[in-house]
């Protein structure tokens, strides 16, 4: 009698080696027109909010390499965020990022959910390797998101003991991304004419991250309000300037009246003084008049 014995499977032998020059890059089009303004949107956002310092790195369909066995993999995920990278030449293009050679590993990887195999669930563990093991097994990116614009569907996955655990959301269906201290959720409405459910981001006070064109309508509705309230004011100062001119008007008149009244009296005075001179002059005494 055999007794058959299945085959152990070993551990995969990775290392971080960084592209060969001479390597060439896949270069698959994108599988639909939304996934390159859901991932921009991403990045616009955090742009916008002064969050993205020069020593991170984000991308989109980038490739992610790493060597399994001594063959080189290559995955390009729909939007990825490092915190560290080292610094390359200016004259050079980075074609690639190789964790723990160029820089920290890799700490967020966000997949739109294909139309087509459903790879973002795969645990392929062979050569080329399945996205989700890939990430999970070989890269260990610690926050693994799959977002389903259609449905919509949000999945965030966290690495623990080796292995993705679904995430529950907040009570307002976010879920929080420590390595970018941000909340993550589905949001509806319109970019750049195309309105779909969009990936935002929310900080700890529950403030919405505008996305660049969002901020500068918001500086445009701020500047107009500005102009208005300014206009408001010019035309206080107006009325305000008019009611002083017009009390100043009312203080000459009242001036002028007495002014009038004055030079009234003024000559009544002279009109009796030259009365009483004349009767002086007839022999009769004035004051026994009155």
């Amino acid at each position: 009698m055999v007794l058959e014995v299945a085959p152990q499977r070993q551990t995969p032998i990775v290392t971080w080696e960084k592209l060969p020059e001479d390597f060439i890059l896949p270069d698959d089009p994108v599988e639909n027109i939304q996934q390159p303004p859901l991932a921009a949107a991403l990045t616009d956002a955090l742009g916008a909010a002064d969050r993205i310092e020069p020593s991170m790195l984000i991308g989109s369909n980038f490739g992610l390499v790493a060597t399994v066995n001594q063959r080189t993999v290559v995955k390009a995920p729909d939007w990825f965020y490092v915190p560290r990278v080292l610094p390359i030449a200016d004259h050079v293009v980075r074609r690639s990022y190789t964790p723990n050679s160029e820089g920290d590993r890799v700490a967020i990887v966000i997949e739109f959910l294909s139309e087509t195999d459903a790879g973002e669930y795969s645990i392929r563990p062979t050569f080329p390797y399945g996205k989700l093991h890939f990430y999970e097994q070989i890269l260990q990116v610690p926050t693994y998101i799959i977002f389903d614009p259609h449905t919509p569907t949000l999945e965030v996955r966290r690495l623990q003991d080796d292995r993705y655990r679904l995430q529950e959301p907040t009570a307002a269906g976010r879920f929080f991304v420590p390595e970018i201290d941000l909340f993550l959720g589905s949001w509806y409405g319109t970019r750049l004419g195309m309105t779909t459910h969009w990936l935002r981001w929310w900080d700890d006070a529950d403030n919405l991250l505008l996305w660049s064109s969002e901020q500068a309508d918001l500086e445009r509705q701020r500047a107009e309000q500005e102009r208005q309230r300014a206009e408001q004011e010019r035309q206080r100062a107006e009325q305000e300037r008019q009611r002083a001119e017009q009390e100043h008007q009312r203080a000459e008149q009242e001036r002028q009246r007495a002014e009038q009244e004055h030079q009234r009296a003024e000559q009544e005075r002279q009109r009796a003084d030259v009365l009483a001179a004349k009767l002086r002059e007839l022999g009769v005494d004035p004051n026994r008049l009155t």
